[in-house]
This record gives C-alpha cells, structure tokens and sequence, in this order.
C-alpha cells in the first residue's frame, strides 16, 4: 500500500475505539457508537490518507479495465467494492460484468474478485448498492444495476423500452455469497423509457423523513423501497439529468446532485441540484456554481449528523478534465462548500492528469472514521481508445481533508 501520510490516528483515537469495545457488549463499535464519541475520535486524529489499486486492469487481473465503482460497508465494518469489469478492451459497449472484492481490514487488504451478474456476453454495469442494517442478522447488500444486450455497439440502437432492463442481486452475508440477478424492468423502469441508468455509485437509507427508507437514485427517478425491500416502486424526480446521487439533508428532504446531461452540461458546466421529497416531487435542477464538473459522475455522502453535521463530496474539479480531484465539505446541507483539499496533492495538477488520475467515484464512511473512496484511472492518457483503467481504493480521514481549516 503507498502511503503520504501515515494510516494510523494517535492515541485519542484509540482509546475512544477502546471505550466502544468496552461499553457495547452486545455489538461490536462498526455496529453502535457512543453519541459524541465518533466526532471526538474522528476529529482528533492524525492527518491520514492512503490509497492501494484494488482492481487493476490489464495487469495482474488479466482482465482489460474495471470502471464504474461503487462501495458498501456493512454493519461488522467489512467493506466490498463493486464495479464493472470491461472484459476486452475499455468501452462502455460488450462483455461486461458487475464484479466485487472484499475487505475486512478497513481497506488495508482485499480478497480475491468474485462476480455478481456475468452471465453470458452482455453487458451487465451501473452498479449502485445499498445496505440496510436491519434485514435479518447480517443486514442485507443489495446492489441495483442496468443491462443491455452485448451486440450493441451504440446508444441509438437502444430504441425501445425494455431493451435496457433494471435487475438486482443481494448478499445476506457480507458480501460472500449473492442472489441469481432479478429482473424489476417491468416495475422499476419508467414508460416510454429506452436509454436508462441506475445511480451508478450508492444509495441511502433514510433516518429523518421515512426512516429505514431504501433509495436508489436513478435516471428521472428515486427507485425505493419502505419494507426492507420485499418491494420496490419508483417516484419521478427532475429530468435532465442522466447519472444521479442522493443523499438525506439534516430536515429529511432529499437532494439530488446530479450529472447533467449533454445540453443541461453546457448551460453551466456545473453539477446539477434539485431538493424535494418522494411524495412532494422535485423541482427543476439548477447549477451549483461552485461545483465546475467535467460532464461526469461524482459522490456525495453523509458524512455526520453530529454538530456540525456534514456532507462529503467528490469530484473533479474542472469543466475540461477528469484529472483534478477534489474532495469537500458542507457544513449547511450542500448550499456552500467551504474547505476543500486535491485528492492527488503530491502531484501536480498536470501530474495528475497526464497519470489519469481520476474519474467516477464511489465514497463510504469506513468503522475506523475515515472515508473510504473508490477512484478510476486510466493507465494511458496518450492512448484513451485501448487504455487500461483501473480503480484505486483511497481512505482518508476528516483532519486530512481539513488541513488545518476551522470548522463553524
């Protein structure tokens, strides 16, 4: 694993660790946190920030690029990083497969990659999960994904409803085993449809309006579930918009952040917003001025609801480049966004890009307090069409992306 700053926090940390191990009994600190504890962990810590190329195209996997991440954390702190594995060659069109790899170590290691939609030569991609705690002993992964037949070799020949369909799978054991692939077009797929795209990255639980809600953003809609997921349904959102992220704000209204698509990009190359509910609907999205986007997909998530409650969100900072990573913080529900720090700081920001250094992201927040963040590279900028691209797997904590900045 490379490293810029050490992984470890100081002893505060640790302690505040010790003191859930000791005062939970019955679960374990992954599972309950001690009200005030975490943010007295997590705020005291050293400076972090690591990082280890989790899926590595063309290399060791033998397989030619993994894209499209996206990252779940259990109840027990295992983490399983979920992605595309692009068999041949880097395009979005073929054999693909929605893959996965474990962790039990916070990230330190991961386990072998095992699959979980790859039946024939199509193309199975946009994963986007979502775990919910409280679906029998484990909790249960679900992760919602689209697939398309794999002849296609261009959007124009997804021409009818239906021919891009909506499945999910689950683990019920963290991410171990999952479930045959489960075709939901007919229900979760919005008529008149033909072009479609869950998330990719995460969706959310709600703990506000709704609690134990399941949402999975997705293109023109919110796909959700109120039973744990023994059903889901769908509720229309704003249009315009074709990759999506949610997240729950402090008063329990939804805010979508989204990437626009190509002729909503061009008003503003900005990220795109809209704020509403299932039940009330959204609005029209509007740009957030601050967010320059590169017409690509981003993260956002929760990171605390403690004072002061935040929100994280990853992207590249540029209306031209994927390769100017940059990791924020919200302390008013994303309606500002005052500290900010480059995810590749020990380059150059034409260091970073001439590496291909960044792309689609996927963020957790890891048991040990740090966000654990998936990032796409691509192993070849001077030869984009037969490029491998690989997925790094970053943590870093709330002191490292504060630098030295004061909180309100």
């Amino acid at each position: 694993m490379n490293s810029t700053i050490p992984l470890l926090g100081n002893y505060t940390l640790l302690a505040a660790a010790m003191f859930l191990f000791t005062n939970c009994k019955k679960t374990t600190a992954a599972e309950q946190i001690i009200p005030g504890t975490e943010i007295a962990a997590a705020t005291a810590a050293a400076q972090s920030h690591s990082y280890v190329k989790v899926f590595d195209g063309g290399n060791t996997s033998g397989q030619h690029s993994f894209r499209i991440p996206s990252i779940v954390k259990t109840k027990n702190g295992t983490l399983i990083a979920i992605c595309e594995c692009r068999r041949w060659n880097n395009s979005d069109w073929g054999d693909i497969n929605v893959v996965y790899k474990r962790s039990s170590d916070n990230g330190a290691t991961w386990s072998a990659m095992g699959e979980i939609a790859a039946s024939g030569d199509d193309t199975w991609g946009n994963p986007t999960s979502v775990y919910d705690p409280s679906q029998g002993t484990n909790g249960r992964i679900w992760v919602f994904m689209n697939w398309h037949d794999g002849t296609y070799t261009a959007i124009s020949q997804v021409n009818a409803w239906g021919k891009r369909k909506v499945f999910s799978s689950y683990s019920d054991d963290h991410g171990v085993t999952w479930s045959t692939p489960l075709d939901r077009t007919t229900g979760l797929l919005p008529p008149g449809y033909t072009w479609d795209a869950v998330g990719p990255g995460i969706g959310i639980v709600t703990s506000v309006n709704h609690p134990g809600r399941l949402i999975i953003p997705a293109k023109g809609r919110n796909i959700y579930s109120d039973n744990h997921g023994s059903t889901w349904t769908f509720a229309l959102s704003a249009t315009g918009s074709d990759e999506g992220t949610v997240v729950e704000l402090m008063d329990g209204r939804l805010m979508r952040n989204d990437r626009a698509v190509s002729s909503q990009w061009e008003l503003s190359k900005r990220r795109r917003v809209s704020v509403g509910t299932i039940e009330g609907g959204f609005p029209a999205f509007s740009s957030d001025e601050t967010l320059l986007d590169p017409k690509c997909e981003a993260s956002i998530l929760r990171y605390n609801t403690d004072n002061p409650h935040r929100i994280v969100f990853l992207n590249s900072a540029s209306t031209t480049t994927r390769g100017k990573m940059r990791v924020r913080i919200s302390y008013d529900d994303g309606q500002t966004w005052p500290v900010s720090r480059r995810i590749y700081d020990w380059l150059t920001e034409a260091e970073a890009q001439s590496q291909g250094k960044g792309g689609y992201t996927s963020m957790i927040k890891t048991a040990d307090y740090h966000v654990g963040a998936l990032i796409e590279v691509n192993e070849d900028t001077g030869n984009n069409e037969t490029s491998h691209r690989s997925i790094e797997f970053h943590k870093f904590n709330l002191p490292w992306m504060l630098n030295g900045s004061t909180e309100p």
